[in-house]
């Protein structure tokens, strides 16, 4: 196990109802003028803006609002919230949705207070500091809620690049699971899958005696595969809605990847795809990590791959041959994902082969190669791209 520093300051509120308390969190971590950020019409018709507001005004809390935040969020909306942050003297950021709109917040809490671009903090500069953030989670997905991180669109330029620093980590989340049960099922299934994703992208590494994190890991996934079934097959189950929220949170806060090497391969690989084709991003990874997985099976000493096929789903070892029990893990991951309606080809989320050579450059690896449990050049991209497209390489 490597040495690590973990910081996770967020405070959680977790339970039916919890959101008619929000107004006394934003005071109490010192909101008196907040901007509540949100997505579409959804927070409005079933009734959890006015909530949400109507607590915020009886604590005595100023309000503005922005909405308007789609999925795969756009730096045009963030550079409008800096604008009326600053117009309006705003101290606090509220936000009220998954993980595109806490994202967006993320964004513009850091450009509020920032005399420069907020784009400069999603090409390599680390923000100092940041209005405070709390957030409403309505979707369980990214794990935004409890992480240090943002994602952001640039559509000038069609980047799509994270940025992260402790600052960004909110300073509360209230989640209560009974908010997504109004979610259609496909987008529940995509928030499954990027749990699942947070997990494999931690759980797939060449640090050794890492047991305790692998467990988590294996546990995380374990638990996903089943309270995904049963959400899709009982949507307004509100336990295994809990069980699913409260596993993005832990998933994705980053105590499950302390002291272990990690891999975002395939979180970069479908940033650009979802930049460019606009797809949703549990869907985009719903195409590329069995591609990832199996890139990485035959390039590389396959016995993490037939660990998780073993222990995950209980494919037996084959000791003469691991690979073979790592590509049986595959394929049951890729039968799984299907059962939930997950996509698992170019062709499901509108993806042209045709474009795989612009994607792969859209990754700016130039002549390098990323780090991760397999480090991939630019062929390699090519290559899981081609997996990822049905096509045989």
């Amino acid at each position: 196990m490597n040495s690590f520093d973990f910081y996770s300051p967020t405070y959680f509120i977790f339970g039916k109802d919890r959101e008619r308390e929000v107004g006394a969190y934003v005071k109490k971590f010192g909101g008196s003028r907040c901007l509540v950020v949100y997505g579409g019409q959804s927070a409005k018709q079933s009734g959890l803006l006015d909530r949400v507001k109507d607590s915020l005004e009886e604590a005595g809390v100023h309000v503005e609002e922005l909405g308007g935040v789609r999925p795969n969020p756009r730096g045009s909306l963030v550079y409008e919230g800096i604008e009326l942050s600053r117009r309006k003297n705003i101290d606090f950021l509220l936000a009220i949705g998954g993980g595109s709109v806490i994202d967006t917040a993320k964004a513009i809490a850091m450009g509020a207070v920032y005399d420069g671009d907020f784009w400069d903090f999603f090409t390599g500069k680390t923000p100092e500091n940041a209005l405070p953030v709390g957030t409403v989670l309505t979707i369980a997905a990214s794990g935004s809620e409890g992480s240090p991180d943002s994602v952001i669109t640039n559509e000038t330029t069609l980047e799509k690049n994270a940025a992260e620093a402790n600052c960004l980590r909110p300073k509360f989340s209230v989640l209560n699971p009974a908010l997504t049960e109004s979610l259609p099922p496909y987008q529940t299934a995509c928030g499954v899958t990027d749990i699942i994703a947070h997990a494999f992208e931690r759980y797939f590494t060449n640090t050794r005696d890492v047991e305790i994190t692998d467990r988590l890991l294996e546990g995380v996934v374990l638990t996903m595969l089943h309270e995904g079934r049963r959400v899709m097959t009982d949507p307004s189950n509100y336990e295994a809605r809990a069980n699913i929220m409260w596993a993005g949170m832990v998933c994705h806060n980053d105590i499950m990847g302390v002291g272990r090497q990690q891999d975002w391969n395939s979180h970069h690989l479908e940033h650009v795809l979802s930049a460019k084709y606009d797809c949703a991003h549990g869907a985009g990874l719903a195409v590329i990590m069995p591609a990832w997985m199996t890139y990485c099976a035959h390039h590389h000493d396959p016995a993490r791959l037939a660990q998780m096929a073993t222990r995950i789903f209980g494919c037996q070892m084959d000791y003469e041959n691991p690979l073979n029990s790592a590509l049986e893990g595959i394929e049951a991951f890729k039968i799984f994902l299907k059962s939930i309606g997950m996509p698992l080809s170019f062709a499901e989320i509108g993806a042209d082969p045709e474009s795989i050579s612009e994607l792969v450059e859209m990754n700016h690896i130039g002549d390098g190669k990323t780090g991760g449990f397999v480090a991939l050049d630019k062929q390699a991209h090519y290559d899981i791209y081609e997996l990822a497209a049905g096509r045989e390489n």
